[in-house]
């Protein structure tokens, strides 16, 4: 009995912890979007490379390659939360409303249009960041782009309807990032592959 008691206190604090953390994120989201949306998706991006050389690569806390997971923040950080973040703010613009309709029509724009040539830019920048000569690099895109970008058909378009069509926009960069951490766990791994 009593210890069914203190298990319910546990789930009651960390329950009310966690509330009160999203609560200080829905402050600041408000305040702050543009930089909260970014240190988001840098951070998340950093922890999808950390999930993709811990579970993926099985490379363990000894093994770890700080210097990549700093470098896959920092395209995060620079490159996608700035340009996921204003694309949707350009999407917001090319097509209005909250219909079902409407959030049709972003995602056939967002993964016809601009989720191909983010993809072939996130490689790109990757490669770079990674010592990757032009050729090289040209090489590599390649070899796993097409590959990556089925894989993005695989997993984004449900996720970017339901985002376009639950989701407002100022928390919808947060919402791919969450679901993103899988996905950029996979990046990161095909980004980092040899």
């Amino acid at each position: 009995m009593i210890l069914g008691s203190l298990e319910q206190c546990v789930c009651s604090y960390r329950e009310q912890r966690m509330a009160g953390l999203w609560r200080s994120y829905q402050a600041l989201i408000t305040r702050r979007p543009w930089t909260v949306q970014i240190i988001t998706a840098g951070t998340l991006v950093g922890v999808g490379d950390v999930i993709s050389q811990q579970v993926f690569e099985r490379r363990g806390l000894a093994n770890h390659n700080k210097i990549r997971t700093a470098k896959m923040m920092s395209i995060g950080f620079l490159f996608v939360g700035p340009v996921i973040g204003g694309w949707y703010k350009v999407l917001d613009k090319l097509v209005t409303g909250g219909t079902k309709s409407s959030a049709m029509k972003k995602m056939l724009l967002d993964q016809v249009g601009f989720a191909p040539c983010f993809l072939g830019a996130f490689l790109g920048i990757s490669g770079m960041l990674n010592g990757l000569t032009v050729e090289q690099n040209a090489d590599k895109l390649k070899r796993d782009y097409m590959d990556a970008l089925i894989s993005n058909y695989y997993l984004w378009p449900p996720v970017q309807i339901a985002n376009f069509y639950f989701i407002p926009l100022h928390h919808r960069l947060a919402v791919v990032q969450i679901v993103a951490v899988v996905w950029n766990s996979y990046l990161s791994w095909k980004a980092n592959k040899i």
